[in-house]
């Protein structure tokens, strides 16, 4: 290097530290997650310095040990690569944990993480973490849903083409975006699905992080969380079963089979036999829509009559793990359609949405109604009003 130009690559580098950025992060990056190890030293506070890094819209925390809890705060803050400007301080959902069995749990390099935050087109990002013990290992993953990825459509699958569901409590099977629709990599799934005896109970979640999306951008979120949980947290495919967007689309989750009981990775302690559904969004400050309420009943409509379950009774359920709200063994009576909350110590599925579901269990009871038909044609509906629309007129009993 001439010394002209080691001269301008010093003040390049004294002019970013005084700026407090540094250059891009570029730790190991894998199929879409870029991660950058958070600083080691106190054990109770830690940091991460701002600073310009490779593009991403979702980002989380994980750590060495997933079986150690951060009990703490984590907060983040992201430069958008549109603006250049920097948000303000959020917080990342901490309580993560692994599944109580199944492979999910035995892999090699399963991380205890926080819940990811979507963020939107990011190229900068800092760090700061207190606790009581923080855990070994920290680092930061930054997922970037659209590396690598084919252009993602957005047809549904036909619920014409599904098997019906038998017997009384049968309902129509709700129209869903595959997971070859919203792009998932099947290659990074290592080992087949694992199936348990039946379903009965479906949990409802919410993904937490942001309300501030357009339905445009669902497949992207769904493929983060996808990339988050088996990069990120190890695990061998997404923890849900079903997503649904703030427009009342429905996402195939976990692959398996919709209609089979496959084991998820969803609530911690009373994974088997159950399904689940989480709706993209933060409901503990924002309010569902009818669009979103009328599509989760259908989905756990369908599910619990795959089984001719009526939504809206009640089940025994034994826990697989001791988890901090129930004794491994302990037997629990839930909703059939219940909220995460009811099994394990977390917010999730936010306030508004647990509030909403008495509603939901009665939608999915009246799954299968017909509609009464309009009486007169709606006028023109922005993107949210148009699923809130779709869901009035009758989405359930189509």
């Amino acid at each position: 290097m001439t010394p002209r130009l080691l001269r301008t690559a010093v003040a390049t580098a004294l002019a970013l530290g005084a700026l407090g950025l540094t250059q891009p992060a570029r730790a190991t990056p894998s199929d879409g997650v870029h991660t950058v190890r958070v600083p080691d030293g106190d054990p109770h506070d830690r940091s991460l310095a701002p600073r310009t890094t490779e593009p991403f819209s979702l980002i989380g925390v994980t750590w060495d040990d997933p079986d150690a809890a951060l009990d703490g705060t984590a907060e983040v803050r992201t430069r958008s690569r549109e603006s250049g400007a920097w948000s303000a301080w959020r917080p990342l959902e901490t309580e993560g944990r692994r599944p109580e069995t199944g492979p999910d749990r035995d892999r090699a390099g399963v991380r205890g993480s926080t819940q990811p935050l979507w963020t939107g087109p990011s190229d900068g990002v800092q760090v700061r973490l207190s606790g009581s013990r923080l855990p070994e290992g920290l680092r930061v993953e930054l997922v970037d849903p659209e590396a690598g990825s084919d252009a993602v459509h957005t047809e549904a699958v036909d619920p014409a083409t599904a098997r019906p569901a038998a017997g009384p409590l049968a309902a129509e099977r709700p129209a869903m975006t595959s997971r070859s629709a919203w792009g998932a990599d099947e290659s990074l799934v290592k080992d087949p699905p694992t199936y348990t005896g039946d379903t009965k109970a479906v949990f409802v979640h919410h993904t937490a992080g942001t309300n501030d999306y357009t339905c445009s951008e669902s497949a992207s979120i769904v493929r983060g969380v996808f990339l988050y949980h088996v990069q990120s947290n190890g695990w061998n495919d997404i923890g849900y079963h079903f997503l649904v967007d703030k427009c009342g689309t429905v996402f195939e989750g976990r692959a398996g089979g919709v209609d089979k009981p496959v084991l998820g990775a969803h609530t911690y302690g009373f994974n088997t036999a159950t399904s689940s559904v989480s709706v993209l969004g933060d409901y503990s400050t924002a309010a569902t829509n009818a669009a979103v309420r009328a599509s989760v009943a259908k989905v756990a409509a369908w599910k619990l009559g795959l089984y001719g379950i009526d939504p809206t009774g009640t089940t025994v359920l034994t826990s697989g793990a001791d988890n901090g709200k129930y004794k491994l063994g302990q037997k629990v009576t839930f909703h059939r359609i219940s909220g995460h909350r009811d099994g394990y110590p977390t917010e999730c599925p936010g306030q508004h949405l647990y509030d909403d579901l008495p509603e939901i269990r009665t939608l999915a009871a009246n799954a299968g109604t017909p509609a009464e038909p309009a009486t007169e044609p709606p006028g023109p509906l922005d993107e949210d009003e148009a699923g809130n629309d779709a869901a009035d007129a009758g989405v359930l009993g189509r």
